[in-house]
């Protein structure tokens, strides 16, 4: 399985390398994102571990340019910069998780196996709720006849509240079908679900995505409009 790491630091670069080579994954190494962007032109590429600050470019945009190219590789950032407006950053240039450094390589190893697994048979299933039309099988979402591009992470995440529309999901509920881990950081969740909100609901005057506070979280069918005899 082919990883792509971008990273411009050599010694943290070739600890990554080395211990993803021995996990059993094969590792390809480049410094620059130009380089990384060509690289991912090609294809095949299962995971990409991305630098945010990097020689040429940003990570961020590096990663603007893969969703603009309709590339759904998923996204794993590295960064030392850890504030929660540079994880929503991250998470909305379209990157499917945000690590920080310094890390713990067994973290980054079960990270890159999460998102690995989170690769599942397309149900090839339509889900409308409202204005609101989610393809599984092209795991395409569009509202409004206008399409919106998400990470990874997003996607799965919408797909999980839309599947269980009307109902309350749990953070610990979303951490194990999302994350598939009841131990990520307590405001994980709630840095995707803004996210998410921005991206779907954006300046819509129907809200589809809510909060209930102290609960979770739910998607909830708008209220058909009366008619006036």
């Amino acid at each position: 399985m082919r990883l792509l790491l971008v990273e411009d630091e050599p010694e943290l670069a070739a600890v990554v390398q080395s211990g993803l080579t021995q996990s059993g994954y094969s590792v390809e190494w480049v410094e620059r994102g130009s380089e990384a962007l060509e690289r991912l032109s090609e294809g095949g590429y299962a995971l990409v571990l991305l630098d945010v600050m990097l020689p040429d470019t940003d990570g961020w945009q590096v990663c603007e340019t893969l969703r603009r190219r309709r590339d759904p590789v998923p996204v794993l950032m590295l960064t030392a910069r850890d504030s929660v407006e540079d994880r929503v950053h991250g998470l909305e240039s379209g990157a499917d998780d945000y690590l920080p450094k310094p890390f713990d390589f067994r973290e980054l190893r079960a990270r890159v196996r999460a998102l690995l697994r989170r690769e599942r048979t397309n149900k090839g299933k339509i889900i409308e709720i409202g204005d609101l039309v989610i393809d599984t099988e092209r795991r395409q979402v569009r509202r409004a006849e206008r399409e919106i591009p998400l990470s990874q992470r997003e996607y799965t995440l919408l797909e999980a509240l839309a599947a269980r529309e009307g109902t309350t999901v749990s953070r610990e509920m979303v951490l194990e079908r999302v994350w598939e881990d009841t131990d990520t950081a307590s405001n994980t969740v709630e840095v995707y679900i803004s996210s998410l909100r921005r991206k779907v609901d954006g300046d819509s005057d129907i809200k589809l995505i809510r909060t209930i506070h102290g609960q979770g979280y739910r998607m909830d069918r708008p209220a058909p409009l009366e008619t006036i005899p």
